[in-house]
């Protein structure tokens, strides 16, 4: 059984006790809820981080996420799944992205909620900029993120070679 509604692209903060709640209420067989949310922090790639800004591609972003979600269905026996990402300008400690995956175990709902973590940080088409005290910056693909997908058996390629 599907939640309501699996993608949300949105500027406006969520909440993840309700965002849960409402995992639990669509579906009684539910056991277990596996759940990640990603914050604002304040440095990366050893600099310091005042602020950040996502943009995405209306549209295109929530389909390429609701794909995802129907890959993640046919690796695991989830039962649902959810995602929130934020876009526009947050600041250090504002919460980014929940990835929330109901299963009747907790084994496919931790796998299955990795999984989407892995292929959102490649796959997803969203553009980062950071503000530093040097100045802002957009911030390409790491080859970190394109491993973590890769052991999942998919192939990303997104990361930029080391200068």
């Amino acid at each position: 059984m599907n939640s309501p509604a699996r993608v949300s692209i949105q500027t406006e903060d969520f909440d993840l006790s309700s965002e849960v709640a409402a995992l639990r209420a669509a579906d009684g067989g539910v056991g277990a809820i596996a759940s990640f949310v990603g914050t604002v922090r304040d440095n990366s790639d050893g600099s310091a981080v005042d602020a950040m800004e996502l943009e995405h591609y209306p549209g295109m972003t929530e389909r390429a996420i609701e794909t995802m979600i129907d890959e993640a269905r046919q690796r695991f026996d989830i039962r649902a799944a959810r995602v929130v990402h934020r876009v526009g300008p947050l600041r250090l400690g504002d919460q980014i992205v929940l990835v929330a995956v109901a299963s009747a175990h907790r084994g496919q709902a931790f796998e299955a909620c990795e999984f989407l973590m892995d292929y959102l940080k490649t796959q997803a088409p969203f553009w980062k900029k950071e503000t530093t005290p040097a100045g802002s910056r957009w911030v390409d693909a790491r080859e970190a993120d394109d491993a973590a997908l890769r052991r999942w058996g998919v192939q990303a390629g997104n990361a930029g070679k080391p200068a």
